[in-house]
C-alpha cells in the first residue's frame, strides 16, 4: 500500500478560511462529509502518512479518489451546510443514526375549527402540537384520559364531529361524557378554542397557575355552600395532581431543557435525550448511532445536536442544552440554535444539582440502552447465523464456527492474576460452561495467557473417538442384555434374584473435552502469538484463532503483519465484541470473589480487627498485597489501630 494517497491537494492549494469538505468515491457517491474552521489545518490529518491514521479512518481514505471544498463566510454557515449535506447525501463514513422505535405523542391539532387531542406517530400533521414523545402508548391514553377530566376537549373523529355538527345530535363520545368539543353541544367553538388554549398552555409547563385557580375556586364554592362545584374542582385538581406525579419535579418549575445522556464504545453509541419543560421530563427519546470513523465525545455530541434540531421548529428548541461534554465548536452552535429558536439558547456541561443528577440518570439509561443494543444483535437468530457466516469468511475457515471460547486475563497491579474461559455455542452463551483459572506464579500477561490455554487444552479431546465409539457400542449391548433379563424377568419373576444385573454406567462426553473451533483471546499481536505457541505445543494448531484488540476493535491473526478490519455494521464484530466484554465481565468478577476471599480469610482471621477496621485499612493501603508490604509501624498509624493489633495483622500476613 502505497503511503501517499494520489488525489492529495498540493501544498497550499487548500485555503485556511472556514468551509465544508467532501470526500467522494470513484463512482463520485459522497462518503464523508465535514466542517472545520481551518480547511487546510483539517484537511491535513486526513493526508498524513497512513500508518498513522486510524484503521477505520485509513479505509475512508483509501476507498476515496477525490476530495473537494466550500469555503463558507463563517464557522455557523459550515455548522449549517455541513447539516444540509448530510441530510442530502447520507454519507456511509459519517455517524449514522437509528431511532429504537417510532415513538408516540399527544398532538393538538390546531389548524382544526375544533382542535381535538390525538395519539399518533405521525410528526407531520399541519398546524398539529406535539407533546412526548412517550415510551409507551398506554401512557398516552392515561395522560388524556385524565386531561380531559380537568380540560374538556374533542376527542372524537373528524367524521363524527362533521355528523354531529350537521345533524345538531352530539357525537357518541360526547354523550358518554368522553368528548367536550362543540360537537358535545355543550360549549361554543369560541368557548372550546380557549379550553383548547389552557391544555396546551397546561402540557406546555404552566401547571402552577391552573392549580392555583382551582384551588381557589374550589374554596370559593366552597364557602357559597355549593358543594357539587366544589367536588367538581377536586376532582380536576386530583387529576392534576396524577398527571404531575407522572413526571417527578426534578429542576425548578421555570427549567425549559433537554438534557443528552450518551454511552459509546468504538463502534456504536447510544443517546437518551430527556426533554424537561417546567422542571418535569415531559418526554424521553432514545436513539443508536452507528460510527465508521474515530470521532471524539465531543465531535459525537455536536453531531447529535445537529441531528437534533435540524429540523426541530422553534418551540422544540428550548433555552438550555445540557450535554456530557461540551462540543469545539459550542459557540457556534448555540449562535445556529439562536438562530432557529429566535431566543437565547445556551449549551452547559452541567457540573453538580439536580441537573447532574439528570444527566446521570440519562446517562444511566444510555449504557442500558447500548448494552441491550448489542445483545439484541447478537441474540436474534437471523444476525447469530449472519455473524458467524461473516466470521468464516473474514477469518477464512473451512466452516462457521459453532463453538467459540474467548479468554482474558484480569490481574491487580501485577497481583491476583486470575483468567476466564467463556463459551459460546450458536452465537449463545452457554454460562454453564464458562471456567475461571488462578494464575500463581508469571511473568506477564502472555505468559499468563500461554499458562491458561495449555492447562484448557491439555483436555480437549481427552477421549480417543475410536474408544467412544467402542464405548457407545458396548454400552448398547449392554442395554440389550438389560433388556433381556427385564423380559426374562417379567415371565418368572425368582430367576431375576439369581441373575446378576449388568451395571450400565452412561459415557456421557465431558463438557471440557470439547473441540472449539474458534479460540479468541481479548488483546493484539502479542496475545495472539503466545496463543498460537500454547496451540502449538499441546499439539491443537489446527483449532482457529484471532484476538480483538480494544482500542481500534481490530482482529488480529496469528502471524500476520496487519490486522482484519471488519465494518462497523458486521454482525461478526458484534459477536466478537459480546464475547470479549463478557470474558472481561467474567475475569472481573473472579477477580473481586479472590479479593473478597482473600479480605474475610486473612484480616478476618485477626483477633480484634472488625469489618470497619478491615474496610479503613484497604482504603489506606489500597489493597491486602500492599498492606502485607508495610510495617507494623506503619499499620499503627491508622486512627484505631494500637501496637498490639498492628503486630497481630503483620505477623498474619507474614504467615499468609
Amino acid at each position: 500500500m502505497a503511503n501517499a494517497l494520489p488525489y492529495k491537494p498540493k501544498p497550499g492549494e487548500i485555503p485556511t478560511q472556514p468551509g465544508v469538505y467532501r470526500f467522494r468515491d470513484a463512482e463520485g457517491r459522497v462518503l464523508y462529509v465535514g466542517k472545520a474552521k481551518n480547511l487546510r489545518a483539517r484537511l491535513s490529518n486526513y493526508f498524513a502518512p497512513l500508518h498513522t491514521l486510524h484503521e477505520r479512518t485509513r479505509r475512508m481514505v483509501t476507498t476515496a479518489t477525490s476530495v473537494e471544498w466550500t469555503v463558507v463566510g463563517s464557522d455557523v454557515e459550515s455548522l449549517q451546510l455541513e447539516y444540509m449535506w448530510i441530510q442530502e447525501f447520507s454519507p456511509p463514513f459519517n455517524v449514522r443514526y437509528k431511532d429504537d422505535k417510532s415513538y408516540p405523542y399527544m398532538a393538538i391539532t390546531l389548524a382544526d375549527e375544533a382542535p381535538r387531542v390525538i395519539v399518533t406517530r405521525n410528526r407531520r400533521i399541519p398546524g398539529a402540537r406535539y407533546f412526548g414523545p412517550y415510551p409507551k402508548i398506554w401512557a398516552v391514553h392515561d395522560t388524556i384520559d385524565l386531561m380531559i377530566k380537568v380540560f374538556p376537549i374533542r376527542t372524537c373523529s373528524d367524521a363524527s364531529y362533521k355528523k354531529a355538527m350537521a345533524t345538531g345530535r352530539p357525537c357518541f363520545p360526547g354523550q358518554i361524557g368522553r368528548c367536550g368539543g362543540p360537537c358535545s353541544m355543550k360549549v361554543t367553538v369560541e368557548e372550546h378554542r380557549a379550553i383548547v388554549d389552557d391544555f396546551v398552555a397546561f402540557m406546555s409547563g404552566g401547571d402552577a397557575r391552573f392549580t392555583r385557580e382551582l384551588t381557589a375556586r374550589m374554596r370559593e364554592a366552597s364557602a357559597a355552600m355549593d358543594y357539587e362545584s366544589a367536588a367538581v374542582y377536586r376532582d380536576r385538581l386530583q387529576a392534576i395532581d396524577a398527571v404531575l406525579s407522572r413526571s417527578a419535579l426534578v429542576l425548578p418549575s421555570d427549567t425549559d431543557a433537554d438534557l443528552f445522556g450518551i454511552a459509546e464504545d468504538e463502534l456504536s453509541a447510544a443517546v437518551q435525550h430527556f426533554v424537561v419543560r417546567g422542571g418535569r421530563v415531559r418526554g424521553v427519546r432514545a436513539t443508536t448511532i452507528d460510527k465508521e470513523l474515530d470521532i471524539s465525545g465531543a465531535d459525537l455530541v455536536d453531531q447529535v445536536l445537529q441531528r437534533t434540531y435540524g429540523g426541530a421548529g422553534a418551540g422544540e428548541i428550548p433555552r438550555q442544552v445540557l450535554v456530557p461534554e461540551l462540543p469545539g465548536d459550542a459557540a457556534d452552535l448555540e449562535e445556529w440554535l439562536q438562530e432557529r429558536r429566535g431566543k437565547r439558547v445556551s449549551i452547559q456541561v452541567a457540573q453538580r444539582g439536580a441537573k447532574a443528577d439528570l444527566l446521570r440518570t440519562a446517562t444511566i439509561n444510555a449504557q442500558q440502552a447500548l448494552m441491550l443494543h448489542k445483545t439484541r444483535r447478537t441474540s436474534d437468530y437471523t444476525s447469530r447465523t449472519k455473524a458467524l457466516t461473516d466470521l468464516q469468511l473474514a477469518l477464512g475457515l473451512d466452516e462457521a464456527p459453532l463453538r467459540i471460547e474467548c479468554y482474558d486475563v484480569s490481574h491487580l497491579s501485577g497481583t491476583n492474576v486470575v483468567a476466564s474461559m467463556v463459551v459460546f455455542e450458536d452465537g449463545l452463551p452457554r454460562k454453564d460452561q464458562y471456567r475461571s483459572f488462578g494464575v500463581p506464579e508469571t511473568t506477564d500477561d502472555t505468559d499468563s495467557l500461554y499458562q491458561v490455554l495449555m492447562r484448557r487444552l491439555a483436555h480437549v479431546d481427552r477421549d480417543d473417538p475410536a474408544e467412544v465409539v467402542a464405548a457407545e457400542v458396548v454400552a448398547a449391548e449392554v442395554v440389550e442384555a438389560v433388556e433381556a433379563v427385564e423380559v426374562a424377568a417379567a415371565v418368572e419373576a425368582e430367576a431375576v434374584e439369581a441373575v446378576e444385573e449388568p451395571v450400565v454406567t452412561e459415557r456421557k462426553r465431558p463438557r471440557f473435552a470439547y473441540r472449539p473451533q474458534l479460540l479468541v483471546v481479548d488483546g493484539g499481536a502479542p496475545q495472539v502469538a503466545a496463543a498460537a505457541r500454547a496451540l502449538e505445543d499441546s499439539g491443537h494448531a489446527e483449532i482457529a484463532l484471532c484476538g480483538i484488540a480494544k482500542r481500534l476493535e481490530e482482529i488480529w491473526l496469528p502471524g500476520e503483519e496487519y490486522p482484519v478490519i471488519l465494518p462497523r455494521t458486521s454482525e461478526a464484530l458484534y459477536l466478537l465484541q459480546r464475547l470479549r466484554d463478557e470474558a472481561h465481565r467474567f475475569a472481573i468478577t473472579h477477580q473481586r470473589k479472590r479479593r473478597k476471599r482473600d479480605i474475610t480469610t486473612v484480616l478476618g482471621e485477626v483477633p480484634g480487627l472488625g469489618e470497619a477496621r478491615i474496610k479503613a485499612l484497604l482504603k489506606h493501603f489500597g489493597s491486602v498485597a500492599a498492606l502485607s508490604r508495610a510495617s507494623a509501624e506503619e499499620i499503627t498509624a491508622l486512627p484505631g489501630i494500637g501496637p498490639k493489633l498492628a503486630a497481630a495483622i503483620e505477623q498474619r500476613l507474614a504467615n499468609r
